[in-house]
């Protein structure tokens, strides 16, 4: 399947594209651990409403003409406040509270963006969220990561590694994408994880998580990994994932991929995040 995908704000000037195309047979053992260090943890512990920690996440403002998304990313914390009991909530709403103008027009949605560009970057390693995903056609969550490098040779050359996405159409499924020079956009390498037994990934929180590590892009839902990228799935083309990366969380609205809302969406929707964790390489690969 092929599936157009995503913007960076103006600070990061890219835009982003999924598919998912085969991958390794789903179900085989997570990697077994060894020693590794904690670099990065969010549990969002805090007050009910506060804004995320500054020190760990800038928020992005503005619309993207170039998914075709519906929503506004909105600053502070609008669309993006903890809930008080360890949660990051990233709320979409069908609202326009402050006449924001969109590419189509004055906006219809709201939504919120977080990156921890210039805060936090990593090469390799484990890294993980533990979310519950909105439901409903049109919604698109996600969470990824894109190559510290943008900004100097920019998109797809910077690299992209999408660890969740899942559109609203796809309720038991979510996609992992590599992107980069020669496979971005529709081209992108990557593959699906499906729930069994008609389970919608909404209805409960699930572990998202990529293991990383020189040469190999490893994918997992709650410990099950589904496919592991190689140089060698490329076809030839530059593998771009050997350097330091920032990680990103929205929650968009519309788009080419995921379509529009329709009258079976209803608002609000929520992303909620129970926590993000990043760890240095002490993983084995997969057998």
């Amino acid at each position: 399947m092929t599936s157009p995908r995503r913007l960076l704000a103006a600070t990061l000037s890219a835009l982003a594209l999924v598919s998912a195309s085969s991958a390794l047979a789903s179900g085989a053992p997570a990697p077994g651990p060894r020693t590794s260090a904690a670099t990065f943890t969010d549990d969002f512990d805090g007050p009910a409403g506060s804004a995320v920690d500054g020190a760990k996440w800038q928020i992005e403002t503005g619309d993207n003409v170039n998914n075709h998304e519906r929503q506004f990313y909105t600053a502070g914390n609008s669309n993006a406040a903890l809930d008080g009991q360890g949660h990051l909530v990233i709320t979409a709403r069908r609202e326009n509270p402050n006449n924001y103008q969109c590419w189509y027009g004055t906006c219809e949605y709201t939504s919120a963006r977080l990156n921890t560009s210039g805060k936090f970057t990593q090469k390799f390693g484990h890294v993980e969220a533990r979310m519950k995903v909105p439901r409903g056609q049109g919604m698109w969550p996600a969470f990824w990561m894109l190559g510290d490098d943008i900004g100097q040779v920019g998109w797809p050359n910077s690299g992209e590694i999408d660890i969740m996405e899942n559109v609203g159409f796809e309720p038991s499924t979510v996609h992992g994408t590599l992107h980069g020079p020669g496979y971005s956009g529709s081209g992108g390498i990557g593959a699906a994880y499906t729930l069994p037994g008609g389970q919608a990934f909404a209805d409960d929180f699930h572990t998202f998580a990529i293991d990383w590590a020189p040469g190999s892009v490893t994918w997992s839902v709650d410990g099950n990994v589904y496919q592991r990228r190689t140089p060698a799935d490329l076809g030839g083309n530059s593998w771009v994932f050997d350097k330091p990366f920032f990680l990103i969380l929205n929650l968009a609205v519309g788009g080419y991929w995921p379509g529009d809302p329709d009258g079976s969406t209803s608002f609000p929707q929520q992303l909620v995040v129970d926590h993000v964790r990043v760890t240095t390489s002490g993983l084995r690969p997969p057998a």
